[in-house]
This record gives C-alpha cells, structure tokens and sequence, in this order.
C-alpha cells in the first residue's frame, strides 16, 4: 500500500530582540541605581521594608540581565544538537526567576514575623521619603519593560519583578508615614510581610508557567481535542492519532499528528491543507505531520471524521 511521510515545518519569525534588550538595559540601570541608594537608606533608618525592598530590587536587577542573556541567546540560530536553538533558555530564565523571588519571599517573611514580635526602633521620615522616590523609578522601569515584547515568558518574569516591587513601595510608603505620625513600629514588619506575599504570588505564576512548558503541555489556548477534530473534519481525512500539541518556548507553539487517508486520496494535498489549518486557524506554525493511507492495523488514540 502506498504511504507518504509528510513534514511541515514552517517557523514564524520572531520580531526583532533589538528594541527588547534597549528597554530592558535601560531599566536594569534605574533598578541598579536606586537600589544602591536604598540600601544605604535602610541601613540608617534600621528598616526592614526597606532592606527587604532593595533585596528585591537586586532581584529585580537578577532578573532584568538573565532576561537580557536569555534574549540573547534565544537569537542564536539552530545548529549541532539544539535543533531548536537556545529559545527554551527564556523559559529557564523565567523559571530562576521564580525561584529566587520565592526564596527572598521565605526569608523576608521569617524577618518580619520575628519583628511583628521585637519591632526596632525605625526612621519613618527616611523610609518614607526613599519610598516616594522609589515608585516613580519603578514606574518608569514597568513602562520600559511593559512596551516590549510580553508575549515572551522571560520578559513577563521581568515585569512581574517590578510590578511587586512597586506594590512593595507603595506599601513601604504607607508603612514610613504611619511611623511618622502614628509611631506604630510594627507597620515596618506589616509591610514587609505584604511585600512577601506579593513576591511568593509572583514567584507561584512563573514556576506554574514556566514548569507546563518544560513538563511540554499544550499551551493554555490550544485545546488537543479541539485540533484533532478540526484536522479529522478536513475533507480526504480518516483518521488523526498520536496527536502531540506542545510550546518550545513561549509564542513557540508545536504540533505533531498522523494523519490517515483514504486508499485513492492525494497524502500532499491532506498535508498540504492540515499544516494550513494548524496555521490560520490555530496559530500554530511548527507542525509536523505523517500522512498515510488507510491500512489493516490497529487505530490508537484516534480522532475519526464522523
């Protein structure tokens, strides 16, 4: 019986990383700067909102170059044994990022809970004035992130970076003026807890993201079922089985199948229109797709035309 093995791999193209790295360096050089100041102001003022805050910040700034790195070596083309290049390298990023967002959330929690306890004696006016300087700096940073390419699970771990930070400034601010007026110490400790629990809900986002792209699950928007129905409707098809929908990164999705058709019918033509399918209707641009006439063996896992 006549069998035809058909591959489609057409890749889109990714737009250019220029305009990325440009946004992301210049906000890498406000975190670096402010967060040298502040953690000088934390020392004087003997304030852990703002010690906790510049150790985000050097997250941030973590953060901010392993997506920097990341961009860099996404853009390496594929050659030897990484036959997709380096893009996964983002996902890596984003899943470091994770990480150290929820080890400093860990610590942070620790020490504000010993201080909720044993609250030091805290220069409100100096946290509160660091604070206010510190949510235009983060502010101009997230514009700068926020105008470049999303999409990319790396820089969205970027992103995620400053937009707690922010919610820690604002916080600490509150924290400094409360001190100020009320002398209540212990806003410092309450602060730097809800810092935390905007660093370990950030951290649990990217872990979950990034971990169902290593673990290869299909992309949140594309539904395994729903794609081999769309590919068993096509005219000349039969049956579609070992249907496999996965991301090589994020913006990266991929699909592979076998595909049946009838004993008389045209394998190209049932390749040719599937791998349209997949793009147009699905966004799926990398497809990889077997095309065989019907046979005698056994069907698993199949998807059949009604």
């Amino acid at each position: 019986m006549a069998q035809a093995d058909a591959h489609s791999h057409s890749h889109g193209h990714a737009p250019s990383a220029d305009a990325d790295t440009s946004r992301l360096a210049a906000a890498l050089a406000l975190i670096l700067g402010f967060m040298a100041a502040e953690v000088v102001a934390g020392i004087v003022a003997d304030s852990l909102a703002l010690l906790s805050d510049a150790a985000h910040m050097l997250t941030d700034a973590v953060a901010i170059a392993l997506a920097l790195f990341a961009l860099r070596l996404a853009q390496r083309p594929p050659g030897g044994s990484f036959t997709y290049g380096l893009k996964r390298s983002e996902i890596l990023s984003a899943q470091l990022n994770g990480v150290t967002l929820l080890l400093l959330g860990i610590l942070i929690v620790i020490e504000g809970v010993r201080r909720l306890f044993s609250p030091p004696d805290v220069e409100g006016s100096l946290v509160l004035i660091v604070a206010l300087i510190g949510i235009p700096v983060n502010l101009a940073a997230l514009r700068l992130i926020g105008s470049a390419e999303r999409r990319s699970l790396n820089v969205e771990g970027a992103f995620r970076h400053i937009l707690t930070d922010l919610f820690a400034f604002v916080a600490t601010a509150i924290a400094g003026a409360l001190i100020l007026t009320t002398g209540f110490e212990r806003a410092d400790g309450i602060a730097s807890l809800l810092v935390a629990a905007t660093m370990l809900w950030a951290s649990y986002g990217l872990l979950r993201d990034s971990g169902r792209v290593f673990m290869e699950a299909a992309p949140r928007d594309l539904a395994p079922q729903a794609i081999g129905e769309a590919l068993a409707a096509e005219p000349d098809v039969i049956e579609v089985h070992d249907l496999h929908v996965w991301e090589v990164t994020t913006g990266m999705p991929a699909v592979s199948a076998h595909i049946i058709v009838g004993p008389d019918d045209d394998c190209h033509r049932a390749r040719f229109r599937a791998a349209h399918l997949l793009a147009d209707r699905f966004g799926v641009e990398h497809s990889t797709l077997q095309v065989e006439h019907r046979h005698d063996e056994g069907k698993l896992h199949s998807i059949e035309r009604p």
